[in-house]
């Protein structure tokens, strides 16, 4: 009988909880991405081989308790990297980067600590899948003070991303299909909010021959995003 008693106080905290959860609410999202790629096996990037980009889209918030929410989103994002030699204002210098733009569709689930007047502090985290879209791949610079440019699409390759053998691959040749890890935190109020938040790249990106050096380069992005809700 006490068991009983156990197992129907647990099940009507459980629907107090859930009658108590704010409504379901969809925000409209942007914000500025720093990206890199990594070099090395440990996924370290350089500081100096950021570079700037955006994203935009929709997130739903989909409240399970009161502490507790999914938050699946549709986001156009952009990634990439840089490389730069040598200074600008002399007569010999480098400088190359790649802006790959996906559509990701990431679902994080997060923690809602309550603040007060329905506000609440969030983290969590979830995984993410991102199809490549669009890109540019932009090199320029000045050779004993001759000046070079030249701009190209990034291609794309459909290859399954889990696989070792690659069509279609070659130099300059991305996977069109991104994966990984998202980490978010931050604050949210009845009609907006802000998040930090990180993705952690799984799939290599470049499409080439299954060597060691094709493993290192992987997306790394931290944002930083306001909402508003619809």
């Amino acid at each position: 009988m006490q068991n009983r008693l156990i197992v129907l106080g647990a099940f009507l905290m459980i629907f107090s909880f859930s009658a108590q959860a704010q409504k379901p609410a969809v925000f409209v999202k942007a914000g500025l991405n720093l990206a890199n790629i990594s070099i090395n096996k440990d996924g370290d990037v350089e500081n100096a081989r950021g570079i700037a980009s955006f994203h935009a889209g929709l997130q739903a918030d989909l409240p399970i308790t009161n502490f507790f929410a999914l938050q699946p989103g549709v986001f156009f994002t952009g990634k990439g990297s840089k490389l730069e030699s040598g200074n600008t204002s002399g007569n010999t210098w480098f400088r190359s980067s790649t802006k790959p733009y996906y559509v990701e569709v990431p679902v994080n689930a997060v923690i809602k600590l309550p603040l007060g007047n329905e506000s609440s502090f969030f983290f969590g985290a979830g995984p993410y899948l991102g199809i490549g879209v669009a890109g540019k791949n932009k090199i320029e610079g000045k050779i004993l003070g001759v000046n070079f440019s030249h701009t190209e699409n990034i291609k794309f390759t459909n290859n399954d991303p889990f696989a070792d053998d690659e069509e279609s691959s070659g130099y300059g040749v991305m996977r069109r299909f991104d994966y990984g890890l998202n980490g978010t935190i931050g604050l949210q109020s009845k009609f907006a909010l802000f998040s930090v938040n990180y993705g952690l790249g799984l799939a290599k990106l470049q499409s080439g021959t299954s060597s060691s050096k094709d493993e290192l380069g992987k997306n790394r992005v931290l944002s930083f995003t306001v909402g508003f809700k619809l």
